[in-house]
């Protein structure tokens, strides 16, 4: 079990790197330039996949780990 958690983990670490940040360049993040950050943005194909892909293996993550603790 603790091997599928590593497995996990690691994956989880990869796909949440792939995603595109929501700041478009650095400098909004130094100064704070959010208005774009909570914008109703549609996210399609790739985007997507990684989105729904990260929240699968969240809830996986979570899971695995609340079965190893009991």
């Amino acid at each position: 079990m603790q091997t599928l958690l590593i497995i996990v983990s690691i994956l989880l670490i990869a796909i949440v790197l792939l995603q595109s940040g929501k700041a478009e360049s650095a400098s909004n993040v130094i100064s704070g330039g959010n208005d774009s950050l909570f914008a109703n943005r549609k996210e399609r194909g790739g985007e997507l996949v990684i989105t729904r892909l990260t929240i699968l293996l969240g809830a996986v993550f979570f899971i695995i780990c609340l079965v190893i603790g009991f």
